[in-house]
């Protein structure tokens, strides 16, 4: 029996890497699910390789509010309800120095990695009250709990912002019945991963990545798959006591 028969989830940025990974699981433990991604080329592509009657697609920004708001209702006015919410969307921005960076790049970081994340909460919660609580989880990551890193201040700025967002959410929601917990990756072997390649080129890139290796007692980047086994317990009922949760799946990174 799978872990979430019955039960409706959400799924952002769930096209590539971490959310797709998330998606093929939850399908095969049995969940419905709205798959939400910006593009909608890939989500169409998605689509086509899962082959199911069980999950929606629908292409938003999750940035954008009236958007977010969309994607809420559509899961709700298709599924009836929602049990689960994955909040997984997330980029990196340019890896550039705070004095070299744009006020552009800064505002977008934030706006797709925390306000994304917060308007998911402000529109997912009170469909949850109403159908009597539900398990929201969040993807954070080391970047949220390390003291800093050289060139990526948005990025390292928005994680800390989500997990202060998770761990607030997890205490106004624990008497609704909603739980609310974050899984935080190190080096993950998805699309982002590869963008480095088109910043620094095909040699530099595969150098800073072995380099990173090194430095991660386990000697590799996480698979997708790695990470959705931990969204997948914090969203089944075998994390029913956990709220306000952080789950570090980084190879011993952060140990």
């Amino acid at each position: 029996m799978g872990q979430l028969n019955g039960k409706i989830a959400i799924i952002t940025g769930a096209a590539s890497g971490i959310g797709r990974a998330t998606a093929e699981l939850f399908l095969s433990h049995g969940a419905r699910v709205a798959l939400v991604d910006r593009d909608l080329e890939v989500l169409e592509t998605l689509r086509n390789t899962l082959k199911t009657e069980h999950a929606i697609y629908v292409a938003a920004d999750v940035s954008v509010a009236g958007e977010a708001e969309r994607y809420v209702n559509r899961t709700v006015s298709t599924f009836g309800r929602i049990d689960v919410a994955v909040l997984n969307v997330g980029i990196a921005g340019e890896l550039t120095s705070i004095a070299d960076s744009t006020v552009e790049n800064f505002d977008r970081v934030i706006a797709v990695n925390v306000r994304g994340t917060w308007l998911g909460l402000h529109y997912v919660i009170p469909e949850m009250r109403k159908s009597g609580g539900g398990s929201i989880v969040i993807t954070a990551s080391t970047a949220g709990f390390r003291a800093g890193a050289p060139n990526r201040a948005p990025y390292v700025t928005s994680k800390h912002a989500v997990v202060g967002l998770m761990r607030s959410a997890a205490a106004e929601v624990a008497t609704a019945n909603i739980r609310v917990n974050s899984v935080s990756p190190g080096g993950v072997d998805t699309p982002m991963t590869a963008s480095l390649k088109d910043i620094f080129g095909e040699e530099k890139a595969r150098s800073m990545l072995k380099q990173f290796e090194s430095t991660i007692p386990l000697k590799r980047l996480a698979s997708p798959a790695e990470i959705a086994d931990a969204i997948l317990f914090f969203a089944s009922d075998q994390s029913r006591y956990c709220t306000a949760t952080n789950l570090m799946v980084d190879g011993g990174l952060m140990g």
